[in-house]
């Protein structure tokens, strides 16, 4: 096995020109197989072997394409149940813990802005003051990069080590008054009711 965790046969046709061996299809197709067998993932492979099947259309197996799909789509739910759950700070951290994330996000234009600013909606929604440091840990970003994100692209303001939320119809607390209306024969019934289970 290679120090990566993937065998050194893998390793030694994705380092050689053999990786763009149509002939090497078979051999990425069973160590996809592997990887569901045995709970791992190697994205660098199966972007090999994704490369292969794009140039070689005829040595396609749709199986093999959904069970690449279903490997990637099991550590993106990782990262999205993380998004769900507002541990933004987590979110980061796993994000930047492994490079297969980074492999499979690369090839989404705007990715790490898009999520700021789902996060900066949620925000939004939510607060309308949030202190400078826990929204620069939320929002993955320090200095100048954080100042641009929070006043130019929100459109927010700065106020000492607080980020200051505009008013907005989410983040403003509403009274609701609940009317209810008790028709006389309801009422008689409670009180009957009451009455028989006290007697």
């Amino acid at each position: 096995m290679a120090d990566t965790g993937r065998p050194e046969f893998i390793e030694t046709i994705l380092s050689t020109l053999d990786r763009y061996n149509p002939e090497t299809t078979s051999i990425f197709q069973e160590y996809v197989v592997q990887q569901c067998e045995t709970r791992t993932y190697d994205s660098y492979a199966n972007l090999a072997l994704l490369k292969l099947y794009q140039f070689n259309p005829h040595l396609a197996k749709d199986e093999t394409i959904t069970n690449i799909l279903v490997k990637a789509l099991t550590k993106l739910q990782t990262l999205n149940d993380l998004l769900e759950g507002a541990a933004y700070r987590e979110f980061w951290a796993t994000l930047d813990s492994d490079d297969l994330y980074a492999d499979l996000v690369a090839d989404v234009q705007g990715f790490e802005e898009l999520i700021r600013t789902r996060i900066a909606i949620a925000t939004a929604q939510a607060a309308k003051r949030i202190q400078r440091e826990v929204f620069e840990e939320w929002v993955n970003l320090r200095g100048e990069k954080f100042v641009e994100f929070v006043e130019g692209y929100c459109g927010w303001s700065l106020d000492g080590a607080d980020v200051v939320v505009p008013d907005n119809d989410d983040n403003q607390a509403k009274t609701t008054v609940v009317r209810e209306v008790v028709r006389f024969d309801q009422f008689s019934r409670i009180v009957k009711r009451a009455y028989e289970q006290t007697a």
